[in-house]
């Protein structure tokens, strides 16, 4: 398939139009043209993630987090940005980002179905009907204990370890959920009567500041709810192009608490 007809698919269900105006998506690195045989999935273009998309022949390599977010002056060796994107050209490796675009449009649904989440109000509108965004808050069929809300968020993403702010004893049935960083969400929470949020990137101002503001959180790290890209691009492309060959980068978390 070459690439212009991948990207227009790609496009019509993941829009670079649905993503924030800070963001950088699509493609970012290599030619419209290139026929793309070979796909390697990763949440962020890593050196690693570069290297095993050259080992695997890829034509392309799609991430989630785009490896450029701002503007760059020179690509040159020895700078750890400059030495990825050399080796994408010197190895034809096209990269391509769906990031808030592909929050919007299906990261945050992807999660609350596995939380079984239900009476969904989306958490960060970014249209004006607030019909989509950033997140979502909805209810528990069931209560249950802020402890036990944690470890059900461990099994269902399959996450070593969390870090919880709150009483574990509290009875939780609203919560809001914003995958990857929630720093910032507890006010768009508590306005919808979340109890707890969960996410990634609360440094110890933040949980102390939701604790404050009577919102416990669960931060399950930022890679912790939003690995499940790589699992549902492959499901993607096997539904929509079952003639690419799809690669998936290994699901490693970047940091362990001991």
């Amino acid at each position: 398939m070459k690439g212009k007809e991948l990207y227009a698919l790609l496009q019509k269900n993941f829009p670079n139009e649905a993503a924030l105006s800070w963001d950088n998506v699509g493609l970012l690195c290599g030619r419209m043209d290139k026929e793309i045989q070979t796909v390697y999935l990763a949440l962020d273009a890593t050196a690693e993630a570069i290297d095993e998309s050259v080992e695997a022949g890829a034509d392309l390599l799609l991430t989630h987090h785009p490896v450029i977010f701002s503007g760059i002056k020179r690509i040159e060796e020895g700078d750890y940005l400059g030495e990825r994107l050399l080796r994408m050209i010197e190895h034809h490796v096209t990269c391509y980002a769906m990031h808030t675009n592909y929050d919007v449009k299906r990261m945050a649904d992807l999660v609350v179905s596995r939380m079984g989440l239900k009476n969904l109000e989306v958490l960060e509108p970014t249209v004006a009907d607030g019909s989509e965004g950033i997140g979502y808050t909805g209810d528990f069929e069931v209560p249950m204990t802020l402890e036990a809300c944690a470890l059900k968020i461990k099994d269902w993403f399959q996450i070593p370890d969390v870090r919880v702010y709150g009483d574990l004893n509290q009875e939780i049935q609203r919560v809001s959920v914003c995958p990857g960083s929630a720093k910032g969400m507890e006010d768009f929470a508590l306005a919808q009567g979340g109890q707890v949020l969960i996410g990634g990137d609360f440094g110890h101002h933040e949980g102390l500041d939701c604790l404050e503001k009577h919102i416990a959180v669960i931060d399950a790290g930022h890679y912790g709810l939003e690995h499940i890209f790589i699992g549902d691009m492959a499901e993607f492309f096997e539904k929509n192009c079952p003639d690419i060959k799809v690669c998936q980068s290994k699901i490693v978390y970047p940091f362990r608490t001991m």
